[in-house]
């Protein structure tokens, strides 16, 4: 329930960025519908499934990462068995573009130094893409973080919503996750502009008025 619900949220947003870019909106809409079908295969190691118990306290991070990653290449294989279009199955491959799964990375850098001595540090933890082709790959790839992302604020202000959107968005630029696609500053800015509106509403942010 956890992930669907995430996937009907990032749908959601997904469509009102496309919409707003000029992109075509229900091929994103349906990207996002399909885009985490591969966790199906272990729904309880995603934390939008998880009630209390959390698996991943008796694995390594090095281990965790490798399951959280290999969403990927599951959601592929499903695609495969039920005859999704490849238009679809491209949404599934490049959500994550070559991304690092940074919560078990920092941490297993942290307390296993040696991951990143002997070289298998970045190649163990990171996503095996490609990086979003499209502009509807490049807007699934910024709802699909900055939804989930979202879930983690402990309090929902006009300023913290905007600046999680700035902060997620902005790393994803930093680290090239667009530059094989054919999108612009301006609509990356338009993008962050619809999120942080549409997470405002969604959380029902108020203004604070002086007392």
């Amino acid at each position: 329930n956890g992930t669907f619900n995430h996937s009907l949220q990032v749908a959601n947003l997904a469509a009102e960025v496309a919409n707003r870019l000029g992109a075509r909106a229900q091929l994103v809409r349906t990207g996002a519908l399909y885009h985490d079908i591969g966790k199906l295969e272990n729904a309880v190691f995603f934390t939008e499934n998880q009630n209390g118990q959390n698996p991943h306290d008796c694995l390594s991070y090095e281990r965790s990462a490798q399951i959280i990653i290999q969403h990927v290449a599951n959601g592929m294989k499903l695609a495969d068995k039920y005859k999704l279009p490849s238009v679809v199955k491209d949404f599934i491959a490049t959500h994550h573009g070559k991304s690092l799964p940074k919560y078990f990375y920092v941490k297993a850098m942290e307390t296993t130094p040696s991951l990143s001595s002997e070289g298998r540090g970045d190649a163990s933890f990171r996503y095996p893409g490609p990086k979003p082709q499209t502009l509807e790959q490049a807007i699934l790839m910024m709802t699909d973080a900055v939804e989930a992302a979202s879930r983690s604020l402990t309090e929902y202000t006009e300023e913290s919503i905007s600046a999680l959107v700035e902060k997620i968005v902005g790393a994803q630029v930093s680290e090239g996750s667009f530059n094989e696609c054919a999108i612009t500053f301006r609509q990356i800015a338009e993008a962050k502009e619809v999120l942080s509106a549409r997470l405002r509403t969604v959380y029902h942010t108020r203004i604070q008025y002086p007392e």
